[in-house]
């Protein structure tokens, strides 16, 4: 008996063993797969019936957290200043997607697509958290307010189109998507540390250039319909920075600042100019000037260069000791290297 006991009691150890192993095993099968997944995201996926999935933007944002970048004409080699705020946002936001939606991107359906699109940016490539695809704004509009504007407007007629197109898919992509917007003229800084916000451009003036929703917020919604109900496309800043104003005035009327502290309005924060405007459109070329001691931007996230305001198409030049030649140093390092070794920045 004694034996019959010992041996039982060793039977159930090695099960136990057996047991415990199994569930390490498809544990550890488990995680692993998981970072299989999480870094192969660029792969087109099986699912249990054998069926691929497309590798879309949908799976990129799904978490809601991205940062977003727009160009709406079909150019494919955008100049440095857009290829820097892309590259700086990605430094600055490491675990969040960078995704950067070109109307003259082909489709994407795979991750090799995907791949080979971003490989066209040598300065971008390096950064796995940058991602590019299509804008397609015909289905981007689909289900929201702008989708009737947009069947029946005539972008050949309109005096700002670019713009006007710009603004109305940063508000449909934002309703879709969630995250933070960022024009491409904004150089990030430092992570913003609200997902939820909209920013004054001075006092009177609600921004249009950077702002952070959830996705199906109702404040995007109304924006849309803002955007349409008071649609004059002829007139610069009305779908833009107009719609931002005329929405936040209904909402809470112009916020009004008594420090650099931020405020509220409703349950939104809205931001202090110096957030991201601390030199304002009136003194855009200070940045493509020398100073003589430069400016700490201490109490903002991001810069907004004011590139409509650049008529004589000023730039960033190595060597030229320029603020924007510093910032480039600092915030975009590999776009600088391009430049300075005068490669070429896309192919």
């Amino acid at each position: 008996m004694k034996v019959i006991r010992i041996f039982a009691i060793l039977l159930m150890m090695a099960v136990l063993v057996f047991i415990s192993w199994t569930n390490y095993r498809q544990k550890k099968f488990y995680i692993w797969n998981s970072l299989i997944l999480k870094d192969s995201e660029l792969e087109t996926m099986d699912d249990a019936n054998g069926m691929s999935s497309s590798f879309s933007a949908n799976t990129i944002l799904r978490e809601g957290n991205g940062i977003l970048f727009v160009e709406t004409t079909d150019r494919m080699c955008p100049p440095s200043l857009v290829l820097c705020a892309i590259e700086s946002a990605a430094r600055v936001y490491p675990d969040r997607p960078v995704v950067f939606f070109m109307k003259g991107l082909e489709d994407i359906t795979t991750g090799e697509d995907e791949r080979r699109a971003r490989q066209q940016f040598p300065t971008l490539s390096s950064y796995s958290n940058v991602y590019l695809f299509p804008l397609r704004m015909d289905q981007l509009f689909d289900n929201t307010p702008l989708k009737p504007w947009f069947d029946k407007v005539n972008p050949e007629k309109e005096v700002y189109w670019t713009h006007v197109s710009s603004d109305a898919s940063k508000f449909a992509l934002m309703w879709k998507y969630g995250g933070i917007y960022m024009d491409t003229d904004v150089i990030s800084l430092c992570p913003i540390p609200q997902d939820h916000f909209l920013a004054a451009q001075d006092v009177t003036i609600t921004s249009s250039s950077v702002f952070g929703l959830s996705s199906h917020y109702q404040l995007a919604w109304q924006f849309m319909e803002n955007f349409v109900e008071n649609y004059m496309g002829e007139i610069w800043g009305h779908q833009g920075s107009g719609v931002f104003t005329r929405v936040v005035n209904k909402l809470c009327g112009m916020p009004v600042f008594k420090s650099t502290d931020d405020v509220m309005c409703g349950n939104i924060s809205y931001f202090h100019p110096q957030r991201f405007y601390p030199i304002n459109y009136p003194l855009w070329s200070r940045y493509y000037e020398v100073w003589e001691n430069l400016p700490t931007f201490k109490d903002s996230y991001a810069l907004h260069l004011w590139n409509f305001m650049n008529k004589e198409g000023k730039s960033m030049v190595p060597g030229s000791n320029m603020l924007v030649e510093h910032l480039y140093k600092k915030y975009c390092p590999a776009t600088y290297g391009f430049i300075l070794k005068n490669e070429k920045t896309y192919l």
